[in-house]
């Protein structure tokens, strides 16, 4: 029989009372080339050994037992090595002095041959005795494989039935949050809308999303954000405490049914869920620390109102939450068919209308005029957006932009808009050469690597001044895209053109970042304005904003200048310079005085406005 490397280094274990025949055995073996002979003299050695090697028992090749070995009750012995139900049986040689047929623990040895004990008289024979060796140990790794192979399937069959447990879960469940999914949504709805249907039981849909998640979630890394969501979905918990149906439809979408609830009890729910949110979700992170608030969306179902599928009442309630983040966010809205108008048509229908009107120029640029408050002087002029359809109505940006940024058209409306600009300016008498316009970029126009190249051709084939261009940038555009927008800002006022960044104040670390960026104005956000009169509140934060902008020198300017008043108290807390309706509304062309006198707009007891002075 051919000798097996693997075998030569299998360790066998020889238990011998006879010293003589301990050292044949241990010759022949040494002979033959095995390397892990053990020997022990008597039982309880035998049983020390055997203990030792308890958790290491695989290693253990071939036991050689002596039939009349002390202190050793050979019969159980061999029992307990060949028992069938023993993880790792090991395969037995007893050497016995002479095999009588009549003794009757040889004959209870004899009948566990098939388990791997086999015996052989004394005096042995190396050319008979080792065929029977590698037989035992051919038995042995057999043995082992098999059983490896058995543990194999069991674990195989153990994590099967653990991955189908989890695909039913996950079915049903959202796995970062272990909320519902959109699929168990829509059974809870469907069994909801039954019972509407049939028994006449009312409920209603809450359709929250977070505010702004997308700007914490660029800033801080996905990580951050499946962390947030996760807390999130803790304090709700928290907050309904009884059984609710949570369910995860989106990014950071989540709806929630309430069972039974009517109007009053849905927007007071609604209501609460939003309020501590705002009041008591505060989340940190290692490099910064967010104020989080989310907008909600209700939708009821009622007997009265014809719902038949799922999809029909999530459309509502998401509609109903679109409505209050378009209404400035962080606010609660009821579902009111009316409300679908102001959404005009759906992104589907935009698309032709939007390409069209790239084809055939039905957008066109108005002009609103940005004054210096120190002297009236217009300083610039911002360049806004409109588009007409074919009937002649006309739509402002906030209603396509959005589209366009969904369907892909905005790097083409971008380009549109510099290059008529650029036009603009270059069609000018040379006594206007002064006249200087903002032009406002979509937050995607930094990740399109035509714009650099366009604009540096596009002045120079019109033969102008880079100075006189001024781009603006939002302020969330500008965070959710830092590096980039970074770079790309600093390639173009290599070029000579000016930045501004547009609804400074309305995102998370405002200071953090004008710090560090490139830009030569700030425009106040609006919403610190246009209460700025009864509001206390605004004065600090606008004075802060001011005070800390000139430090790193930059100007400011101030939007949504609607009454004199405004205008008086900006002008007091040091505001640069300012726009809005009451200096001058957006117009297609250009104002023909060029210094305004601001004296007018002042009124007559500025001096005695309730004004916070620190």
């Amino acid at each position: 029989m051919t000798k097996s490397i693997n075998h030569l280094h299998k360790m066998i274990l020889v238990a011998e009372p006879n010293e003589h025949h301990r050292v044949q055995i241990e010759s022949i073996f040494s002979e033959y080339g095995f390397d892990r002979v053990y020997s022990v003299a008597d039982g309880i050695r035998l049983k020390a050994v055997l203990k030792k090697f308890q958790k290491k028992f695989e290693s253990i090749g071939l036991i050689i037992l002596s039939y009349d070995l002390p202190n050793c009750n050979i019969v159980d012995l061999c029992g307990a090595l060949a028992d069938e139900h023993t993880e790792l049986k090991v395969p037995v040689i007893v050497l016995t002095n002479h095999i009588d047929a009549d003794d009757p623990n040889l004959k209870k040895l004899a009948d566990l041959r098939p388990q791997g004990v086999t015996l052989v008289e004394k005096p042995i024979r190396a050319q008979d005795f080792m065929p029977l060796v590698y037989l035992a140990l051919v038995l042995k790794s057999e043995r082992d494989a098999a059983h490896q192979l058995q543990e194999r399937a069991l674990t195989e069959l153990a994590e099967h039935k653990i991955l189908e447990a989890r695909l039913k879960y996950l079915v049903l469940h959202d796995e970062l949050t272990g909320v519902g999914n959109r699929r168990s949504l829509e059974q809870t709805l469907q069994l909801a809308i039954h019972h509407c249907q049939t028994y006449k039981q009312s409920g209603a849909l809450l359709y929250l999303d977070i505010d702004r998640f997308n700007v914490i979630n660029d800033i801080e890394g996905h990580d951050v954000g499946d962390r947030l969501l996760a807390e999130l979905v803790g304090l709700i918990r928290s907050i309904l405490r009884g059984k609710v149906n949570i369910a995860r439809i989106g990014a950071d979408e989540f709806c929630i049914f309430l069972p039974n609830a009517r109007k009053d009890e849905a927007h007071h729910t609604a209501e609460l869920i939003r309020k501590e949110v705002e009041d008591s979700f505060k989340f940190a992170t290692p490099n910064d620390f967010y104020h989080v608030t989310v907008s909600i969306g209700i939708a009821l179902l009622t007997p009265s109102l014809n719902i038949h599928h799922p999809s029909e009442l999530i459309a509502k309630a998401h509609q109903a939450c679109y409505i209050a983040k378009k209404h400035g966010r962080n606010l609660v809205n009821l579902y009111n068919s009316k409300d679908i108008a102001a959404t005009h048509f759906n992104d589907v229908q935009w698309v032709p209308l939007l390409r069209d009107a790239l084809k055939f120029d039905r957008f066109f640029l108005t002009f609103q005029p940005v004054i210096r408050i120190a002297d009236g002087v217009i300083s610039h002029y911002e360049v806004l957006l409109r588009m007409r359809d074919e009937s002649g109505k006309v739509y402002t940006p906030d209603i396509f932009i959005p589209v366009a940024e969904r369907m892909g058209l905005i790097h083409n409306i971008d380009m549109w808009v510099i290059e008529h600009a650029v036009d603009f300016l270059a069609s000018l008498s040379p006594k206007q050469e002064h006249v200087t316009l903002t032009i406002n970029l979509s937050g995607f126009a930094f990740q399109n690597h035509q714009l650099f190249p366009f604009l540096q051709e596009k002045i120079k084939s019109a033969w102008i001044s880079p100075k006189r261009l001024i781009f603006e940038i939002t302020e969330t555009a500008t965070i959710a895209n830092f590096e980039q927008t970074r770079g790309m800002i600093a390639k173009l006022r290599s070029l000579g053109c000016g930045f501004a960044l547009d609804d400074f104040g309305s995102g998370f670390s405002s200071f953090e970042y004008l710090k560090n960026f490139p830009v030569d104005f700030i425009k106040i956000d609006g919403q610190f304005i246009l209460n700025l009169l009864n509001d206390e509140t605004d004065q600090v934060l606008v004075k802060a904003m001011v005070e800390i902008a000139h430090k790193l020198g930059k100007q400011v300017i101030a939007e949504f200048i609607e009454t004199p008043q405004v205008l008086s108290i900006v002008k007091t807390l040091g505001v640069d310079y300012a726009q809005g309706f009451l200096l001058g509304q957006p117009e297609e062309k250009l104002l023909d005085q060029t210094i305004l006198s601001l004296v007018k707009y002042l009124p007559e007891n500025s001096t005695n406005l309730q004004i916070f002075n620190p």
